[in-house]
């Protein structure tokens, strides 16, 4: 169970932002991007709000912003971190859905080379996932993405 304050609040702006209200997840995930302190603040923190920041955004050039930002804060993660915050997924199950987004990202502003770069890391670390409900979400995301970048 999540235990980490930050990570709670940050789901609690992602339900409200799959309850339709985009503009006012972003001013939030802004809110707490800040009181985090941005660039500088705890890896765990900022991959979970960049990853999704990136969701609530309209221009897929600042979606891409954010999931590189994902990205490279969850390269600066441990699991004993993560276990620390409650989350029970380890580092490599964020990967997939990274790589994922990033694919996405790219695939559409046309850069299909980048595009099929993260889709193969996204391929090559999806057996960190289980055979549940959110594994089968990023399983069948891919799926969808290579029939696109065909």
């Amino acid at each position: 169970m999540i235990t980490d304050p930050t990570i709670l609040r940050i789901g609690e702006v992602v339900q409200r932002s799959h309850q339709g209200e985009r503009e006012a997840a972003r001013l939030l995930f802004t809110e707490i991007w800040d009181e985090i302190g941005g660039e500088q603040g705890d890896p765990l923190h900022r991959c979970t709000l960049a990853h999704a920041m990136a969701d609530v955004q309209d221009d897929v050039r600042q979606e891409l912003v954010w999931d590189q930002r994902a990205l490279a804060a969850a390269d600066l993660l441990t699991d004993a971190r993560v276990a620390q915050a409650g989350v029970t997924l380890p580092v490599a199950g964020l990967y997939p859905s990274l790589h994922l987004n990033l694919s996405e990202c790219y695939r559409k502003l046309g850069d299909l080379d980048r595009a099929r770069e993260h889709l193969q890391q996204a391929q090559a670390t999806i057996g960190a996932l289980g055979d549940d409900e959110y594994g089968q979400l990023i399983r069948g995301g891919l799926e969808r993405l290579v029939e696109l970048l065909r």
